[in-house]
């Protein structure tokens, strides 16, 4: 087995100190106002995010990263809001200054996607493994976000997530061979609820 690869996967894991678990990504303004209310529905609305939302552009974020592009400020030029902007940001702050931590590297402060992508570039994987293994880390912060606040039950949950398998590494396999003339969002919805999150006056997620 290729080291390399719990190295990621420990990079990723909800054990590593990014605080991912205080972020909703918008989800909890859905969930409050019922357009999320069960698997189904939960399932869906991270598909979408994934297919078209910061799924896509992350994982193209991540690979131009990967590749040696310099992508930190055109990341936070897509920041959708104020919250997932600080969102993609207080992540990125965490991942690196952990990783400068364990390593001794000097990593400068980026974006989320983009702080993965630079520390990636050392290690000997392939960029769709990389970005799958990411989007799998998002997709299942946004699932436990659902288990907790919807509420689901844990089965609900891993279910959910068993679902979104194939979406994962259709978008990673599609980043790959892509460009940054191909990062586009058109997740409207999603993007909403971000902005709408900023008002909400009772918040247990931070965006």
């Amino acid at each position: 087995m290729n080291p390399d690869l719990l190295t990621l996967t420990q990079w990723l894991s909800p054990a590593f100190p990014l605080g991912s678990f205080a972020y909703s990504h918008g989800l909890e303004t859905v969930v409050e106002n019922g357009a999320v209310s069960d698997r189904q529905t939960l399932t869906d609305w991270i598909a979408d995010i994934l297919r078209f939302g910061t799924g896509h552009v992350d994982a193209i974020l991540l690979c131009q990263s990967i590749s040696g592009e310099d992508m930190a400020d055109t990341a936070r030029a897509l920041a959708a809001s104020k919250e997932r902007l600080h969102e993609s940001e207080a992540q990125g702050r965490a991942f690196v200054e952990t990783v400068n931590g364990m390593s001794g590297a000097q990593a400068q402060h980026a974006p989320f996607p983009v702080a993965v992508g630079v520390a990636a570039r050392g290690l000997t994987l392939a960029p769709q493994e990389v970005v799958s293994l990411y989007l799998h880390a998002f997709a299942s912060n946004l699932v436990s976000v659902g288990v907790r606040f919807i509420p689901l039950g844990q089965t609900d949950g891993q279910k959910a997530l068993a679902a979104l398998h194939p979406v994962i590494l259709e978008v990673a396999a599609q980043a790959a061979t892509q460009t940054f003339s191909d990062m586009a969002s058109a997740a409207f919805g999603a993007d909403i609820a971000a902005m709408q999150h900023e008002t909400q006056d009772v918040r247990i997620f931070k965006t």
